[in-house]
């Protein structure tokens, strides 16, 4: 298991374009030793960077410790705010991310669509009822690249949400996309937020069960 970082940016944009040299310097070692799985901006509907979502790949939060301590965002107040999340990336069929000298889209081609489970007492049996059918729609997603990486929220052992990158250029394609999956047909995620991002190249090892 690992951790996820949601972060949002301060309202000073040009805090992002002062760090983002060195924040690329972090990020890149850390994707060169397969600390790192994932890094991607979040942009708003102006296509406007409005945060980052960090999907990282260590054993316990003392190495979330050391990244934010390295991380120019955390250190140079381009983030007002994070948060760390307990996340389990899923054993799927990933096409390959994208390296270094790839070329970076100019404009919005993923949507990060964050889903959180009901809290209620039969919100876990609910995500157990459908989990079959919901992995069968996106190892199938993950096969065609749909799917960029895809997992679950963790709460101690226990699933209370999923955080899925997938290759939809609006929040209006992604979620009519989901609203077919047994996540949401099952009544598992009772809260959706979405974002949008693109990739960037850095030299990513491969997520699990990807080539």
């Amino acid at each position: 298991m690992g951790f996820a970082i949601l972060a949002f940016d301060s309202t000073d944009p040009s805090r992002r374009a002062e760090s983002i040299g060195r924040h690329r310097e972090v990020i890149t070692r850390w994707a060169a030793d397969g600390r790192l799985a994932l890094g991607t901006p979040l942009f708003d509907a102006a296509f406007q960077p409005m945060g980052s979502l960090m999907i990282l790949n260590v054993p316990d939060e003392t190495h979330v410790k050391e990244y934010i301590a390295e991380e120019p965002f955390a250190r140079e107040a381009v983030w007002s705010r994070f948060e760390v999340l307990p996340f389990a990336i899923a054993t799927l069929p990933y096409r390959p991310l994208p390296q270094p000298g790839a070329p970076t889209a100019t404009s919005r081609t993923h949507t990060i669509s964050i889903g959180l489970d009901g809290t209620d007492p039969e919100a876990p049996p609910r995500r157990a009822a459908v989990r079959a059918s919901h992995l069968a729609r996106v190892i199938s997603a993950a096969e065609t690249g749909l799917l960029a990486m895809g997992g679950a929220i963790m709460r101690g052992q226990t699933m209370v949400g999923s955080i899925a990158i997938t290759a939809h250029a609006s929040d209006a394609e992604a979620e009519a996309w989901w609203a077919e999956d047994p996540y949401i047909t099952g009544d598992v995620w009772q809260r959706v937020t979405r974002y949008g991002t693109r990739m960037v190249g850095l030299p990513y090892h491969p997520l699990p069960g990807g080539v």
